[in-house]
């Protein structure tokens, strides 16, 4: 277990324009948010003044700011690092670890599986099987992009009847997620996904467009179509960076015939 200590390059004030600027909002509105003087923001983003440890998380909180990111700007603003960041398979955080293995066997025939803020994988369940079939194996290699394996000429996409609405869809979660987080690393594999051939013909704005309720994965098998919706979790909760940054998705089957074919059954039944 150990305490993330970032090398700040950046001045605090430099950092809370960046993250005001990234949730679009003016001086006046988080001055509101935050009940403080716009006067008193204009000083902390110019340097003229210096935040109490207090104001720099309350500005990250007001601002939604992710914990890996809260301790950059306190080790900025002269403070020490605030939240942990602890190896899944620590003691610590096995409370956490049985809660995913629950979720993820209880999902079972269906897929699951558990990513990073990278979207590494970080875990799945026997039911991500049917999800791997023909991937090249070198996308498979730890550690395993998922936005990669899925949406890569030799990946998933060449089985996604439906890839250009998918691809909108994980394009513009990959965008959101990019601009929620500030992580070089997701602008990086933002920029790479743009580049595939089922998403360098998509407008840089894309987004899904579905005439129904639940964007379905539509998936090409030797036995016939399957399809599918997802559902995404995350811990309601946490102090932990390797917790804030987990998510769990869920895959249930969108129709009758996929439920059957993977032995299971919807739950409107």
């Amino acid at each position: 277990m150990s305490v993330t200590s970032p090398v700040s390059e950046y001045s605090f004030g430099d950092l809370l324009r960046e993250w005001r600027g990234r949730r679009r909002l003016s001086q006046l509105e988080l001055s509101l948010r935050a009940a403080a003087s716009t006067r008193h923001l204009s000083y902390l983003e110019n340097g003229r003044s210096r935040p109490s440890r207090e104001m720099v998380l309350h500005l990250a909180d007001e601002l939604d700011v992710p914990l890996r990111e809260r301790n950059r700007l306190l080790v900025a603003a002269g403070f020490a690092p605030a939240f942990r960041e602890t190896a899944l398979d620590a003691v610590e955080l096995a409370p956490a670890r049985e809660a995913i293995e629950r979720i993820l066997a209880a999902q079972d025939p269906y897929p699951a599986l558990v990513v990073d803020r990278r979207w590494d994988l970080v875990a799945a369940n026997a039911g991500l099987a049917v999800f791997l079939e023909g991937v090249d194996p070198a996308l498979l290699e730890p550690p395993a992009n998922v936005v990669r394996a899925s949406l890569h000429p030799d990946g998933l996409a060449r089985r996604i009847a439906n890839i250009d609405e998918y691809a909108a869809h994980m394009l513009g979660r990959l965008r959101r997620d990019a601009e929620a987080t500030g992580d070089p690393a997701v602008h990086e594999l933002l920029a790479e996904i743009r580049t595939y051939p089922a998403v360098a013909h998509l407008p840089p704005s894309a987004g899904a467009h579905w005439g129904g309720t639940l964007l379905p994965l539509r998936l090409l098998t030797d036995g016939g179509e399957l399809s599918f919706f997802s559902t995404i979790a995350t811990f309601g909760t946490p102090v932990d960076i390797t917790l804030d940054e987990l998510s769990i998705e869920l895959f249930f089957p969108a129709d009758a015939a996929t439920a059957a074919a993977l032995g299971g059954r919807r739950l409107d039944r």
